[in-house]
């Protein structure tokens, strides 16, 4: 089969020919149909897993297709039938995959870490019937493929952890696949949403999935500093607010005070913040948005850093705010959610960017944390 591969972390990445995959006992072998470029993927080539990723390496986990080969012991499936699969999988038999939290497995296996992934023609995938989920007819892979990891664990960030009510306020920050999710789903929970992010064009995405404000940071959310932000809705620029006046207490060197334009935006502050980015930046813009007593969730992966990153836990504690983490979703969550998707209350395809083949994916990989996002890019790896 034809995949992408990379030999070392942070190194080349290209498209190889490589032995087909075979399926392992309880598992199946995927023949992929759509398969998303994530953030996570990019964590993954840049060696933020390491402990349990070996090399040489396929990346990509969020994955939709069909059954091209089911392996021995396996009995809700046969070849044919339209499948994806949690980014967690777990093992099927321990206590958290019996209570159907299997996105905490300790033996849990993750394709395009702990094993070749999704970014081939073909992936291998274990414990199926724990963990394979049917796709409807109606349901695009491409639609599909975007549950696997994104519009799944932001499924279950806003609606099983922070648990959005409708008429409260949610402040996303970060506007790419997993954000514009959470934005799309608060939504239609009834909340109202106010979107961060660095890209103008990114928090156009974000009006278009629902946000009622958008906050423009223009450059600052994953590498620490804000710079020359402003407000999108109103268009003022340099931390003007609609209405007039700055925000109380000055702007952080270079740029905007992100927490006080949402306070003031929300009067008050945010219910829920979601970090859809994973940065001490945004992670503690996230946190200082919320009002008294909220709740954040934290999606996005923090790169390794020394001693762990800093949160701003004298708010957290003074505030009595609740923290938050949120690691994909279990199989046995999905009927719910596709559910909604088939009904056409969710339509995550609304988030699909373009597709792209594997040649030009390759050549996507190292640049995922400072490529400009707008909505999803998925890989279809039988596109020339």
């Amino acid at each position: 089969m034809r995949a992408i591969l990379f030999d070392k972390f942070q190194g080349p990445v290209s498209v190889r020919e490589v032995p087909d995959p075979k399926a392992p006992d309880g598992g199946v072998v995927v023949r992929v149909h759509a398969t998303g470029l994530c953030l996570s993927d990019w964590h993954a080539w840049s060696g933020h897993d390491a402990d349990i990723t070996d090399l040489p390496h396929v990346p990509g986990h969020e994955l939709a297709g069909t059954i091209a080969e089911v392996g021995a012991g396996v009995t809700g499936w046969r070849v044919g039938d339209r499948v994806t699969v949690p980014f967690v999988s777990g093992c099927g038999t321990c206590e958290w995959c019996r209570r159907g939290q299997a996105q905490v497995c300790p033996d849990q296996t993750q394709p395009g870490f702990t094993h070749w992934g999704s970014y081939a023609e073909l992936v291998a995938l274990y414990a199926a019937d724990a963990n394979l989920v049917a796709v409807p007819d109606d349901v695009s892979f491409e639609t599909a493929a975007s549950l696997g990891c994104r519009f799944a664990t932001a499924y279950r960030a806003v609606a099983g952890r922070a648990k959005v009510q409708a008429g409260e306020w949610v402040a996303v920050v970060g506007a790419g696949g997993v954000g514009l999710s959470a934005i799309m789903i608060a939504v239609a929970r009834g909340a109202r949403v106010v979107a961060v992010d660095r890209s103008a064009g990114a928090l156009e995405a974000a009006v278009r999935a629902g946000a009622e404000h958008t906050v423009l940071t223009d450059g600052g959310l994953t590498d620490g500093g804000l710079t020359d932000g402003g407000l999108t809705d109103g268009g003022l620029a340099d931390g003007g607010l609609a209405g007039g006046g700055l925000v109380d207490g000055g702007a952080h060197t270079g740029g905007i005070d992100v927490p006080a334009v949402v306070q003031q935006l929300t009067d008050g502050g945010a219910h829920v913040a979601v970090d859809a980015v994973g940065s001490e930046r945004t992670c503690a813009d996230a946190i200082g948005s919320l009002r008294r007593q909220g709740r954040h969730v934290q999606v996005g992966l923090f790169p390794p850093v020394d001693g762990g990153p800093r949160v701003p836990m004298g708010r957290v504690i003074a505030w009595e705010l609740e923290v938050l983490g949120s690691h994909g979703m279990a199989a046995a969550d999905y009927p719910e959610m596709l559910e909604l998707v088939a009904s056409g209350a969710l339509r995550p395809q609304d988030l699909l960017d373009r597709v792209v083949g594997l040649e030009e994916a390759a050549r996507l990989v190292p640049t995922m944390d400072s490529a400009p996002r707008a909505g999803m890019v998925v890989l279809d790896p039988r596109r020339a």
